[in-house]
């Protein structure tokens, strides 16, 4: 697997080069990547089929000058921006059978990424059917979501370490669909900064899916 730490400053070409992997890993052959991100500016992404008009706040991020994109992938609608580490996976379905079914595929890669952010003395546990929050109080500092090509997947995944709070309510609505266990809690009581120290932990996610 080949591993790459690469960040652009403009957030549209971040998502397209995720795009740009999962094609090449289907259509040429390139093999399994991982690839780390974070954009240096602020901007709002919808999952694939979400409605920006039910899940964002349109004006709050007009008047800040916050884009509005959107991924390939699903997933929910997220706030993108420093201190959100992003870790990108193209994964072969046929190396690993685990990934033929979506709820197994997170599974699979999730209990990994947990067992790195023990060994970073991070407590943490897997929600399904793709959230990564803390054991103490089941906050929420991760979200994957995947692309599903002919023979590889695109998983993405974020960490939030250091990333502004703030304005995931400033700039998002409460979503109309909402897992068990978040128990209607508004975003900022939901959604938290977990302490990482990311170099760290970049390292002992190589280690871990370079072996797969």
């Amino acid at each position: 697997m080949r591993v790459e730490d690469l960040s652009f400053l403009d957030p549209r070409q971040n998502l397209d080069y995720d795009d740009q992997l999962l094609n090449l890993a289907d259509r040429q052959g390139a093999g399994e990547v991982l690839r780390f991100w974070e954009s240096p500016s602020v901007f709002v992404v919808l999952g694939r089929t979400c409605q920006e008009e039910a899940d964002v706040d349109s004006g709050a991020c007009a008047q800040d000058g916050i884009p509005v994109l959107r991924r390939s992938s699903g997933g929910g609608t997220v706030v993108q921006g420093p201190g959100c580490l992003n870790f990108s996976l193209i994964l072969s379905k046929v190396r690993h059978q685990d990934l033929a079914s979506i709820p197994r595929s997170y599974e699979f890669i999730l209990l990994r990424v947990l067992n790195v952010l023990k060994g970073a003395g991070v407590s943490a546990g897997f929600r399904p059917i793709c959230d990564l929050v803390l054991s103490s109080d089941e906050k929420k500092f991760s979200g994957n979501a995947q692309r599903r090509g002919r023979g590889y997947i695109l998983h993405h995944g974020t960490i939030l370490y250091n990333a502004d709070l703030s304005l995931i309510s400033r700039y998002l609505r409460m979503p109309s669909r909402m897992p068990e266990y978040r128990r209607t809690r508004p975003h900022a009581d939901f959604i938290t900064n977990v302490s990482l120290d990311v170099p760290a932990f970049k390292e002992r996610m190589g280690k871990t899916f370079s072996v797969l």
